[in-house]
This record gives structure tokens, sequence and C-alpha cells, in this order.
């Protein structure tokens, strides 16, 4: 037997845009952020959640396990354990689905779950060359050894890799995730022009949602240690038309490449937490949840084409409950690239695809643009890698509720070649 699992509060930080240099806050300090004022609100005492999951890929040297120092800066105790989660662009899912499965068993009751990412702390790396280098100068014994070694020294040593540009590149494949973007572009035809124009939109529907207070509940501002207030995602560019996305180069395949800045996620820190509980904790706090978890799936494909990810994981969801695409009523698809996220929308109403792919008898169906990322996403308020899987999963809990919906899938393609996706139902 199995318990039923609710998503019963969440709450975010502001998404900001890396610029010129590392931002205002850790992996940590955003979760602090978010997180103290989510537990704040609730009726229970912090001390009776069972256990902290935090994704996080970028973890920093000063903050190990960010998910247990995250825990004790919140006041959660010294017996509080906590742990860290990391599958890429699937983190801040994997610490929901983690809790889910925990809850769902019976070993827990009330879980903190939820994702943290600084990109803009992102660390400069030295190349292979310059570490091999510097253990010989430490090595060297005696003058002549390491006269030796000095003779050895290049230039070339003391220019640092971006540690941020080799992560998101697949070793593997030694594409980067620009990179399969294009190649799901190619397959599927999607044009500049389209990948444009779905980029302008996710602006456009951020900046509405921001206007119209439909994210006052789930984004909690975060004030930094020179006492300044950040209480939006600050990427948004409300103004944003085809005239000027038309304007950039292609980032990665020159000249004919579909992917450009402007139509791809953003590079940002920001950090969301939910708080996932099982029916006894609902019952015996008096909570009021959100949602309802119905199943969760995790789905690998070539690296190549990470990018499908969404269709395999969404697949075995809608597969295993019997469900068609008008079954669902809003999709959160995390918005790597522009063109990636057509691709998706393509081979779901690609009939060979679905046959060959997805094993299905025909195509599963269009999805439409007033279903999917209804308020923007992650081209208009960023991706910070851990915490984008969790984001999206709040983020649609709420938007069932504003709209009166039953039943929405988050998903998102993570890098590596696979795909996450959880199934939500409303309460």
């Amino acid at each position: 037997m199995t318990r039923p699992v609710y998503l019963v509060d969440g709450a975010r930080t502001p998404f900001l845009k890396a610029r010129s240099g590392p931002g205002p806050f850790t992996p940590v300090d955003l979760a602090v952020q978010c997180g103290r004022p989510l537990l704040a609100r609730q009726r229970f005492d912090s001390r009776a959640l069972d256990l902290v999951i935090l994704g996080c890929v970028n973890v920093l040297q000063d903050e190990m396990n960010p998910a247990r120092v995250a825990a004790l800066r919140l006041g959660l105790g010294a017996d509080m354990v906590a742990f860290t989660t990391q599958i890429n662009c699937g983190s801040g899912m994997q610490s929901i689905d983690t809790a889910y499965r925990y809850i769902r068993e019976g070993s827990h009751d009330m879980i903190l779950a939820g994702g943290a990412e600084a990109l803009s702390h992102a660390p400069l790396v030295l190349r292979r060359s310059a570490v091999e280098w510097f253990g010989q100068m430490s090595q060297a014994k005696g003058p002549a050894a390491r006269a030796k070694a000095v003779a050895g020294l290049r230039p070339e040593f003391f220019k640092p890799i971006v540690g941020l540009e080799r992560g998101l590149t697949d070793p593997i494949t030694t594409l980067n995730m620009g990179q399969t973007a294009e190649v799901l572009a190619h397959h599927f035809n999607i044009d500049r022009e389209a990948a444009d124009t779905y980029a302008m939109q996710s602006h456009h529907r951020l900046a509405r949602a921001q206007q119209e207070g439909w994210l006052d509940d789930e984004v909690m501002p975060a004030f930094d240690r020179d006492g300044g207030v950040h209480d939006h995602d600050d990427g948004v560019r409300p103004d944003s038309d085809l005239a000027g996305l038309s304007k950039p180069k292609p980032a990665f395949e020159r000249p004919y490449g579909k992917v450009t800045a402007g139509n791809a996620s953003q590079i940002t820190d920001g950090a969301s937490w939910v708080i996932v509980a099982s029916e006894d904790a609902v019952e015996k706090h008096g909570l009021t949840p959100m949602a309802r978890i119905v199943d969760s799936a995790w789905a690998a494909l070539d690296p190549s084409v990470m990018g499908l990810g969404p269709v395999l994981a969404s697949n075995m969801l809608t597969r295993r409950h019997e469900l068609t695409v008008g079954d669902i009523d809003l999709w959160e698809l995390n918005e790597a690239f522009a063109a990636q996220v057509l691709s998706c929308v393509a081979a779901w109403q690609d009939p060979d695809f679905c046959r060959e792919v997805l094993g299905l008898d025909d195509a599963f169906g269009r999805i439409e643009r007033d279903q999917m990322n209804i308020d923007g996403g992650a081209i208009s308020l960023g991706h910070p890698v851990g915490t984008s899987g969790n984001r999206i999963v709040l983020h649609l809990a709420n938007a069932l509720k504003r709209l009166g919906k039953t039943r929405g899938i988050a998903t998102e393609c993570i890098g590596g070649g696979l795909g996450g996706a959880m199934m939500l139902e409303a309460v």
C-alpha cells in the first residue's frame, strides 16, 4: 500500500541574472532567503520536518553539502538530517521526487525539498597543464629542481577556463547544450523566426504575470548584505520584440544556427523550496494542500538529443496512467532553449516519432501554447540549473490552483541525456 503525497506550500527567490562577477548570494544564501519566510508562514513548528533535501549542481567549496548548511542556517536543529542531490538540470525536481517516494512508502511524513544555484559563482578552472606544473613546483627539491620546474612555466597557465562552460559541455559527445538544441532544430525544422517568437512570448508572459501579481505568493524578496532588495526576476524584458531578437548572431552554429543568446535560457542565480507532506501530516497540522503528487518518471536517451528528454519522461507518465493529451490541462516544460521546447512540441505531433520512439499507435497530439509555460519560463526568468526543476513543479501547482485546472505535468530536459517529469493533480 502507498500513501497519498501532497505539496502543501512553496516559495522561491527572484531569479537574478548573472552579470559581471559573482552575484550577491551563494546557493545557501538563496536557499535561506526564501526558506525563512516559507517556514515562518507555516502552522507547524519547523522542527516537525523529518528531512531536508536540496538540489545543487555547482556546489561551492565553502558550502559542501549545501542542504545541511542551509538546514542549520534555517534553525532546523543539529539533529536534522539533510542531503544534497545532483542530476544536472533535474536536481531540484529530484529533491521533490525523493521526498515523494520516502513519504509514499511511509518512512517520512513531512520533508522540505528544494533547489539552489548561483551560476554567477561558477569557478574559473586552471587548465590541466597548469595543474601539472604547480604539482611539479610543489615537489621540486633544491635550487636545481626548482629552476628546472620554473623553466616549464608557460603564459597560458595563467589563462583560466570558465568552469560553467565546461560543465555545459557533454563529455561523451563533446557537444555543448546549445549544440544539442541545434541538432533538434535541424531534425524538426524549427526556424529562427519560430524560436525568436517563442522567446518573445516567454518574456511577455512573465512580464504580465509580474504585473498581475500572479507570482506574489511564490516569489519572496531577497535582501543582500549591502541592504539591496531583490524582489522580482530581473532578466525579463517586457519590451522584447522580433526586431530586437533577430539581431543576435547564432551562438553556436554560425552562420545558419537557430540558437542565440536571445532565445536561450539565461545564466541565473536562484533558489526554490516546497514542503512535501503525507495525508497524516496534513491532518495533524491542519494544512491545506496545493496539489497531490500523482507520479514521477525519469528517462534516458542519447546525450546529443538530450532536449527530447521531456517527451520520453512524460510519455512514461501518460502511458502508465492511460491519459491522452486532452487529459493534461497545463504543462511546465523548462525552457532550456526555444528551439528545444518547440522540438518537443513537434515530436509529440509526429506520428512516426511517436510510433518508433514512444511506442504509441499514433501521434500523442498537439499541446496548445495557452497550456504550456503560461507565465513564461527559463528564457525570460533564467535557468539556475539545480533549481529549475523545483521551480516548475511549484509554479505548476500554483497555476493549477489559480486557474481551477485539474491535472498538469512539469517536465525538463537534463544535460547528459536524461529527462524528468512529475504529474500533479489539484485538490
